[in-house]
Parts: C-alpha cells; structure tokens; sequence
C-alpha cells in the first residue's frame, strides 16, 4: 500500500513521508513564481521526501580498491540464451588507447534491434495467474509446487490449467520473445587465463522500457526551465541547472535533451560477504525528482566484471589494479557505446504515444568515493599528492578552510587529457589509462560524479563525527561518559520511523546509513550538559562546543534536504557547511590521525554547491533511493538462486518478474488516508455514568498514570468545554487509542503498544484570537494526549483530554534552535480537528520537568 497526496501527484511508501509532505503541501491560488521557459508554479519546499533509502546500508560496504595483467580480450556480445546455453567467442586484444571514433552506422542501431515487441502470453489465465503469484511474493518451487499440488486436488478438473511444475512454468516465460528485455553476455577481459564477462542488457531497451511506464510522461520535463521566485533563481529539478540549459543550447533545433543518470556500487550478496556483484543502474534526470526515486524508474543495465586475485599480495599489485580499472572501463564503453553512435543523430523514442526526437546524454554519475575515483581514474588513495577527483587540490590543503574558491583548480577534460598525451599523469594524481568518458560529449566526468550525500555525510562525515566524540569523551573524562550516552540514547521517547538504540551503540560493531541518519536527529540532546568543564586538562574540549558543534551539524544537514533552493539559499548552505566544518576542525582534528586531512570534508565544503547549480537539488542525485535496488536485483534474487552461475540465474529471474510486470500490471493501489478514522476501542460510558466509571478506574494497576491524569481531569475539562459549545449534559463516552487526524499521522493515547504505554505530543494551531493569552511558538502550542474520546451527543463531538507544555523561559524560549518547554498542569479538551501534527519531546536528561521538541525530524 502506498499513499497518495490529495493536493498534487505525489504518493509515497510510507505513512510518516505523506504525513510529512502534507504539511507542506497545501492548495495554493497565488504564486509569485516566474519561469521564462513557461508558467508552471513552483512550490518552495525544504523538506526530505526521499522515503525510498536502504536501511542495510553500511561504512563498510564501500568495495575495496581492485585491479590485471597482461593478455586482455573482448568477446562478441553473445544473447544468453534462455535455458543456460551460453556461446562465448572470444576476439583479439583491447588497446588501451582511444580507438578510432564510431562510424554512424544504421545498420549497428537500426531500429528493429530495440523495438519493444511483447509476444507475451499463456496458455491460459490461470497459469499467467500461477507464475505472478509466485514471481511477484518471491516463492520458492517447492512452495509453488505445493500450490499446484493443492489447486489439482481439490479443483476436481479432468485437466489442470497450470503448468505440472513451477520448473516449467519458469521456462515457458524464459521462452517467451520480448526483445526489449534480451540480456547479453561479453567477454571484456581475459586475466590470467580466466576470462571475465560483462552481463547487460542494451542501455536504449532500459530507456525505452522506463519510458513506457505509464505515468512518466506526467512527470517529465522536456525543456530546460529557467524558475524563479520572488526574482531569484531556483534550482530544483536537474532541468533547472546549468548543465541542462547548456547542453540544450548545442542541441540541434527541434531536439529534446534525454539525460542519462547512472548509479553502480558492488555489494555483497551474502551475509558473510564471500561473494560480491557490483551491478550498474541506469535512470532518467527528465524525471522529476521524487518520480524518479521510486523503484520503477529505475533498470538494471547490467553486472560489471569483478576480478580475483589469489591473495592480498596480488590483488595490492599493480598489475592487479590496472587490469581492474581496465575492465571497469571496457565495460563502460560497451554499455555506452550507443551513445556514441547516436551523439549526431539522436533517436525517435516515444513518450505518452508521441514519438519525440532525443539527444541522450550522462549528465550525472551516482556512487560512493572509490567507485567516483574508477569513472574519473583518478588515485584512489587519500594520502596522494591529489586526492579529490573534482579538482587538484593538493593533500596537505584537505583540511585547510581558508582556501579561495577562484583558486581551486578543477579537473576537465581537456587539462586531464593533456597530462594524460604528455605523460605528467602522477603530477595530477591520475592513471595512466585512457579514459573513456573524455570521448562523450557534453558531460565533465570529474563533475558529473557528483558529492553523494550518504557516502559523504551519514557514511562518511558523520560517522567521523561519532567516533571521534566517543574517542574525545573517553580521553577526557573516561569510558564512564561514553556508557552514560549509550544510557541517554536508550531513555529517548520513541517517535514514527525513529530508531531507539536501546542498547545504545557501543554493541553495534557497525552502523548503517539508516542508523547514523536517526543518531543525527537525538544526538544534539544526548551530549546536552553531558559533563563539566575541566581546565587541568590541555586542549580540553567544552561541552558547550560540542553541542554547537551537532547544532551546526544539523542546520546543515536539513538544508541539504532542501528540495529547491534559491541562490539566497545556497548562499545560507555555504554558511551553514563553513560554520560545522570549522567548529569540526576546532573540536575534533587533534582526535583524528590524519588531521582531519579527508577528501570527503575538502569536497563536500567546496564542490556541493556547484553540484546544486549545476544539476539541481541535492534530493535528486544521493544514492539513499539507489541502495534498495541492490535489495531486488541481487540479494533477493540470489536467494532464489542455486549459488551457481549467479549472474545469468539473476538475470533469468529479472527478466521473469519484468515479463510478469508487463503481462500482469496492476494500477498503483495508492490511496488518501481516511481521516478522524478511530481505532483500539478502550472503553464506553455514559456521561451519567462518568464519576463512577473513573473511580473504579483509578484502582486499575493496568492503565498508566497518564490516562488516569486524564480520568481525574475529564469532568472539569469537559463541563469547560460543553459550558463553552452550550451542550446539554448527556450522552455516551468512547474512549480510543488511536485516531488519524488530517494529515495522515496517527494520534495514539494508549496504556500498550507493542508493550509499552504510547501517548503522543502533538502541536496545536491556535486562533488568532487566543494568540494573545498565551506564548506560542509562533503560533503553535504543544501538549501531549492523554485521552482520544468519541462523545455522542446529536452532533457527535472528536475530542482529545491534552495536557498542556510552556515554554520555561520566557527570556530563553529556545535552545539548539528548539522550543524549551515544561509541562504544566493546565488540562484541556480540544478539537482533534485543531491538532496540526504529532512532535517529538525528547526530556533535557540532567533536569526536572524540561523538555526539547525535536525540530530536526527529517
């Protein structure tokens, strides 16, 4: 089940990223917008609605550095037939050097060879209806075959319409004749004496195929779009950059600009992490951003080889590493080839039954760092003389937060190819291997490889920022301090899609992206007054610093969450980076063996927002929406393998469950949460019976404090609020434990859920007219429900008992950016209709009756 906005086109896998996005999107009938391209408004957005990440996501998943030696081969590219038999012809030897340039071949590319026939159909309904069953829940043969087995024994037919097996049903679809998901094998290197094969399918049958989909013409850009608001420009979309409006402009009349997004990273396929496949994605940057995060929008385009090496010994030689990045990029030029073929001539591809003339192009290349360092062949190494493959910034300077942007050399093309022709290569820090991206147009590889957010920052930044504080605190003030965060994590209040670490993080031997981005979100109020100063000790760090320093860390990560910014707003993002990185500097480089000297901090301070100008948003190139495709392309269909000959196995299981995609389409069952929609009935009374029904309540071990607060309080509350909507005194009470409000979240007041009491702090919009009776955050206040009652009287009544929070100072409203509250004993019925959303008040741990609200939930 997904959910779907009411306002706009956008639907989501999860209830908390509608809920999220609702509050944001609200019907609007005036816009200040302006765009030069056309008319259509934009909506100025900061939030995160890339719902679809990895949770599996690890610091150690990044594949180590690989690498070959002497006779090299590439095979003619062999269709791999459906039943396993698989033809290898095996050609002479690859130069490393640039071969002549494509002719333009119709014969190579014509037309038929990516026609996308469907000749896909069953011997009857109920056997198409079998093998979707199976391949869509991902069952075993032995269950599908109990399946038949129980269908034939009690359907009492003379004969069976499904398949006598699932073995059989599987080869009657690996049979079936659908060109656009042909899969092809390619010997591309031969290494010693072992020959290892690209697997892939053809890169315009993957566009085709995500162009066919039937919603993407609704969310496809056509266009370069110039957006601006309020007289300032805006970059969003990728068709809002620069990059797009430069490339358009070299186009030929008439011809649209396909951008070609392409992500890749090996992964382990096992638990034990003895077997690896490093897949290649391929997408569309037409499509707007939070289309494209979806799954679907998505093709595999391949498996790229993977080398081995006997030992260590041999796989740290550099043999062993040249013949690596050698393949790497044979496999590139294979895919990409067609490219090549087309740069002049385009190709007709339809679109919503209308056949549009596209330029393709890459535009943007997703992946972690060592795997950014293979496209631009570049050291790998951060102790080079040269580490980042953006510019040439020497190692020395990694950490250096003084530099000038107008003096930072920057990788192109031109300057990397002229080092690369005169032999200078170790001066730039580069290999010495031709590198295939300088022969297609219109794309910078050292910038297209652009800084990904998760590898950068949850992985990567992030991940330094915890260890060195746990190495800080230890040093400081003894393993003691580092127990007692692990104590403050677990006493967190639990929140929708929030991690409790409740064994804290000292027993993880390693986090995931998943978990680093939801310590992101507490960690601020975790080392809050965490210890006292100590000036006996040299370069003692403060904890006032250190909480700055998870503030600065903050307001930085949620602006890059942003889903448009305007130039004020890269400018606030240039701060905001400049204002943590030297606050983690200060704080933490004494802590670092290298000095905080990573191309990771020098890249992401001076190269990000060059990104943002160049292809838009942050949100629309971060591999958080990637990663779960190595979920459905790998490690779940390896599961459904025999372990051998992995890869044609996988791709006999992908193709399948396309067919069955194609075959056995079904609409997209998003719908829009019904609201005020109550549930876990608790108890019932009459108003009559009220009094006696609570006290014999307040002898109930079974109900928490807080509901019986709620009790104590119902009678006053409710005789203030009927008093106020003149209601007579009768009728009955139902008490619930959970109700949805308009938005979509889900309101709970409840003495067990999942074992524990669960009542929500909720934030409440209030009239103008009672702004002035109390202080409000701007205009919110905030309680927490301790009673979700249904009263029926003529016009039944949607009431929630709230206790309310102040604010504690009124001189110092606010803390890390924060409402500091307290709670009161000041009860209320209100209007559910009146609650704006759930919060999260997490406890100031160090003292009595003060709490955070948690304003960096992203």
């Amino acid at each position: 089940m997904s959910f779907k906005c009411p306002f706009c086109p956008r639907y989501f896998s999860t209830r908390s990223a509608y809920t999220q996005h609702k509050n944001h999107c609200i019907p609007s009938t005036n816009n200040n917008s302006d765009s030069e391209s056309n008319d259509n408004d934009i909506e100025m957005v900061h939030e995160n609605l890339n719902e679809d990440f990895s949770d599996n996501e690890s610091i150690d998943s990044e594949i180590n550095d690989q690498s070959f030696q002497s006779k090299m081969s590439i095979s003619e590219t062999d269709e791999i037939d459906q039943n396993e038999n698989v033809d290898e012809n095996i050609l002479g030897g690859f130069d490393s050097e640039p071969s002549e340039e494509p002719e333009d071949s119709d014969s190579e590319l014509n037309e038929e060879e990516f026609k996308p026939e469907i000749n896909a159909t069953y011997p009857n309904e109920a056997y198409g209806d079998l093998m979707s069953l199976v391949t869509k829940h991902k069952l075993s043969n032995v269950t599908g075959n109990a399946i038949i087995k129980f269908f034939n024994k009690h359907a009492n037919l003379n004969k069976s319409p499904l398949s006598k097996s699932i073995e059989q049903g599987h080869k009657f679809i690996n049979n079936m004749n659908l060109p656009s998901l042909k899969y092809t094998k390619t010997c591309v290197i031969n290494y010693k004496n072992n020959e290892y094969f690209l697997y892939h399918r053809s890169i315009i049958n993957c566009i085709k195929n995500i162009l066919s989909i039937p919603d993407i013409s609704q969310n496809f850009a056509l266009t370069f779009e110039k957006v601006k608001h309020n007289e300032e420009r805006v970059y969003g979309e990728q068709n809002t950059g620069t990059w797009w409006e430069n490339t358009e402009a070299l186009l030929p009349i008439g011809a649209k600009l396909l951008s070609l997004i392409l992500y890749s990273d090996a992964t382990n396929v096992n638990t034990l992490g003895k077997s690896q496949l490093h897949p290649i994605y391929l997408s569309i940057g037409n499509i707007k951003n939070w289309r494209r995060n979806k799954q679907d929008a998505k093709q595999l385009l391949g498996y790229l080889p993977i080398l081995k090496s006997k030992d260590n010994t041999e796989r740290k030689s550099e043999t062993f590493k040249k013949a690596v990045r050698e393949c790497f990029h044979r496999s590139l030029e294979k895919l990409l080839d067609p490219l090549l073929k087309l740069n002049k001539k385009g190709i007709d591809l339809t679109l919503n039954n209308e056949t549009i003339w596209f330029h393709p192009q890459i535009s943007i290349i997703i992946s972690d760092w060592p795997e950014a360092a293979t496209y631009c062949l570049t050291y790998k190494s951060s102790m080079s003389n040269h580490p980042c493959h953006f510019c040439l910034v020497a190692r020395d300077n990694l950490a250096d937060l003084n530099l000038q942007f107008d003096d930072i050399i920057t990788r192109t093309h031109l300057n990397m190819q002229e080092h690369f022709n005169q032999g200078t290569v170790n001066s730039v820090s580069i290999e010495n291997i031709y590198n295939f991206f300088w022969k297609l147009p219109n794309v910078n590889i050292y910038q297209a490889t652009v800084p990904d957010r998760l590898h950068h920052l949850d992985l990567g930044l992030f991940h330094y920022q915890i260890d060195y504080t746990k190495k800080l605190l230890e040093e400081q003030c003894g393993k003691s301090l580092v127990d007692e965060i692990d104590h403050r994590l677990a006493k967190i209040p639990r929140f929708p899609r929030l991690k409790i670490f409740t064994n804290g993080i000292q027993t993880l031997a390693r986090l995931t992206a998943d978990e680093y981005r939801n310590l992101m979100k507490i960690m601020i109020f975790v080392v809050d007054n965490l210890y006292e100063n100590n000036e006996n000790i040299e370069n003692f760090v403060k904890n006032e610093d250190l909480t700055k320093l998870y503030e600065a860390w903050n307001e930085m990560y949620v602006i890059s969450r942003y889903e448009n910014f305007k130039e004020s707003d890269l400018i606030k993002f240039q701060e905001s980076i400049n204002e943590w990185s030297q606050m983690f500097v200060k704080t933490l480089q004494h802590m670092s063996p290298s000095g905080l000297k990573l191309p990771k901090l020098h890249s992401w301070i001076y190269h990000i927002v060059d990104s943002i100008r160049s292809f838009g948003a942050v949100n629309g190139y971060t591999t958080e929406t990637y990663e779960s495709l190595h979920k459905e392309y790998v490690k779940n269909s390896y599961r459904l393998s025999n372990k051998k000959n992995i890869e044609i196995q996988l791709m006999q299981i992908i193709r399948r469950r396309s067919i069955i995609n194609i075959t056995h389409r079904t609409p997209n069952l998003a719908i829009t949460p019904r609201t005020f929609k109550f549930a876990a009935k608790h108890f019932e009374f009459l108003l009559k019976d009220a009094h006696d029904f609570f006290v014999e309540q307040a002898e109930n071990s079974n109900i928490d404090n807080r509901m019986k607060s709620g009790f104590e309080n119902f009678s006053e509350c409710l005789n203030l609020y009927i008093d106020h909507e003149n209601i007579a005194d009768k009728g009955k009470v139902t008490i619930y434990g959970s109700v949805i409000i308009e938005n979509g979240a889900i309101i709970r007041a409840t003495n067990s859920y999942y074992g524990k009491p669960w009542f929500s702090n909720v934030s409440i919009h209030m009239d103008s007219d009672e702004l002035f009776d109390y202080a409000s955050d701007q205009g919110i206040c905030y309680g927490q429900i301790l009673l979700i009652a249904r009263i029926d009287f003529e016009d039944p009544l949607n009431l929630a008992l709230i206790q309310w929070y102040d604010f504690k100072s009124e001189s110092h409203p606010y803390l890390y950016g924060c409402p500091l509250l307290e709670l009161t004993e000041i009860y209320n019925f209100i209007d559910i209709e009146a609650i704006q959303n759930i919060v999260h008040i997490v406890p100031q741990f160090d003292k009595s009756n003060e709490y955070f609200v948690n304003k960096y939930i992203f």
